[in-house]
């Protein structure tokens, strides 16, 4: 029997190549994705963007992900968008900006979505589109050089990409509202001692990597149920919500051999 020839062709290989986003993989269920673009401080343009869509696809459909680490290569987390791409044609209609513009969300909404649990290794600036891109994961570690900046107000755009919505849910609404029209960037201890992130860690990356190992350890579907039901607790604010879902996660997890093990030993 002749054997199929598996070997990707040239135009599958450069499909599946990605030049400023990696995603490495750990054996224990980790992905850690690089933004690999320092020259540029890791700003956010086409390319980039539609390759953070295409590596959060492959997280989602990695059956044995269980954890996601996102940082930046060099000293920036990542420096916020390309702004003449976005905002340099004057003669581009407002409608066409407006499209333009949810189109080039999807690149943080696309990490915000994933199902398991995210942490972002705040290595260094993350400004505008990238203080939304560290928002989108569940949990911050802040680097001693890290900085937060929602800066849009300083150079007379106003705040995109969820910001207002992201900043309000983790600041509350004084705080985001001082935030956003001062545009100061938050220092890694402010940003500690507001409840934007946690740290400040000397090794941002290292420290996402040991908690997400400890996230990846927890039964799979039980860590997508926990995140899924502290959304709806955040998102809804509604008791009666979040105890529905609740009530349907816990009676899913009845079965599971860990905490069947649990019950055993109070029969006994």
């Amino acid at each position: 029997m002749r054997m199929t020839d598996c070997t990707p062709t040239h135009q599958e290989q450069k499909a599946n190549t990605m030049e400023k986003v990696s995603v490495d993989h750990h054996d224990n269920g980790v992905r850690v994705l690089t933004l690999r673009d320092p020259q540029r401080r890791n700003a956010i343009g086409d390319v980039m963007g539609a390759e953070l869509i295409a590596a959060a696809d492959r997280v989602r459909a990695d059956d044995a992900a269980r954890a996601l680490v996102v940082t930046g290569e060099g000293t920036a987390f990542c420096a916020g968008a390309d702004l003449p791409a976005l905002f340099g044609d004057l003669d581009r209609a407002v409608t066409d900006t407006h499209d333009r513009l949810q189109e080039y969300y999807r690149a943080f909404f696309s990490i915000l979505e994933l199902p398991i649990p995210t942490i972002a290794a705040v290595n260094g600036a993350a400004v505008g589109a990238g203080l939304n891109l560290a928002m989108a994961c569940d949990i911050r570690i802040a680097g001693p050089d890290a900085s937060f900046g929602a800066t849009f107000s300083k150079i007379g755009l106003h705040p995109g990409g969820g910001c207002t919505w992201f900043l309000v849910r983790a600041l509350g609404a004084g705080r985001a509202l001082h935030t956003l029209l001062l545009g100061d960037p938050l220092d890694a201890e402010q940003a500690v001692a507001w409840g934007l992130a946690e740290g400040p860690s000397e090794d941002p990356v290292a420290a996402a990597v040991a908690l997400a190992a400890r996230f990846a350890a927890v039964e799979p579907r039980l860590a997508r149920h926990i995140k899924r039901s502290v959304a709806i607790a955040v998102e809804t604010g509604d008791l009666g919500a979040t105890l529905e879902y609740e009530s349907w996660a816990q009676a899913a997890s009845a079965s599971s051999p860990q905490l069947q093990k649990w019950v055993a030993k109070f029969r006994s």
